[in-house]
């Protein structure tokens, strides 16, 4: 009596009434591997078997549906047996974890020193390849960070972020617009001392001058 039948939660069935195949997939990476397609001989004679007693009707009809309900079990069995040469086809290509229990394949994610796969055993070249890729960036980020990349930035001058004429975006440092043209702050003269003040102001903050 066939024993049972491995693989159960790593494997998509791609079978057909035409035949029968399987996609095996690494439980760590998803890489997923095909076994070789295996052809159904009860496929079509039983296709044409079936179309001809649901026709005909009858005993032969009753004749073919239990012939169906046979071909149903027998199908069945074989593909218990198409999925046991799966397995063993792709077995080669997988490990199953004794930590973890994951299946996962053996190119990418099974680490041969230890026995394990590489997420409880990682490979040491490639962590410290990871550890010296994140070292060297966080050296980069220190060196941009050490940049004063603010010298040419004038803090002290009062910016606009739009345009108050036609609302286009205001270029840093400017103090006229480059769509429009126009001065970008809005500024009041004294006409007494020459003093400049923000747009509503009443008085002169210098001498006291109305503005209005």
């Amino acid at each position: 009596m066939p024993g049972p039948v491995p693989y159960t939660d790593n494997y998509t069935d791609h079978s057909t009434e035409a035949g029968f195949q399987f996609e095996f997939f690494c439980e760590r990476c998803g890489n997923g591997y095909k076994s070789g397609f295996k052809a159904n001989p009860l496929g079509i004679g039983t296709k044409v078997a079936r179309g001809l007693s649901g026709l005909l009707g009858g005993r032969l009809g009753a004749a073919g549906y239990a012939g169906g309900e046979l071909k149903d079990l027998t199908e069945s069995q074989a593909k218990d047996k198409a999925l046991r040469e799966a397995v063993q086809e792709v077995a080669p290509l997988f490990n199953q974890c004794h930590k973890c229990g994951n299946w996962v394949c053996k190119e990418i994610c099974w680490n041969e020193e230890f026995g394990l796969c590489v997420n409880d055993a990682p490979k040491l070249e490639q962590e410290i390849a990871g550890m010296q890729s994140a070292a060297r960036l966080s050296q980069v980020q220190q060196k941009v960070d050490e940049v004063d990349w603010t010298a040419d930035v004038n803090v002290e001058r009062k910016q606009v972020a739009l345009c108050p004429h036609c609302g286009a975006e205001a270029v840093h440092g400017a103090k006229f617009c480059a769509e429009c043209g126009k001065p970008l702050a809005i500024t009041l003269t004294c006409g007494k001392c020459g003093t400049e003040s923000p747009a509503g102001t009443k008085f002169c903050p210098e001498c006291g001058n109305a503005l209005g």
